[in-house]
């Protein structure tokens, strides 16, 4: 709900973490209830741009993943 309030890149920074923190799920490096914490931090970390280009698009997707592996040991 929160990426959807804030609107910009937040939704393709959700998307990303959440993509990581599923793949560790499935992978049983992470607990089902840890998706949730994984991809908030990500949101916090990620900086939020209000009208992202393109370009911005993807660069926030691959700092959300790479952000997001980071916390777990995949």
């Amino acid at each position: 709900m929160e990426a959807l309030k804030r609107g910009g890149n937040m939704p393709c920074v959700l998307n990303a973490a959440n993509e990581i923190a599923v793949f560790a799920f499935l992978r049983n490096r992470i607990g089902f209830l840890d998706i949730t914490e994984v991809v908030e931090r990500t949101m916090d970390r990620i900086t939020f741009i209000a009208q992202p280009t393109l370009n911005d698009y993807y660069e926030s997707d691959g700092e959300a993943r790479n952000f997001a592996a980071s916390l777990i040991q995949l």
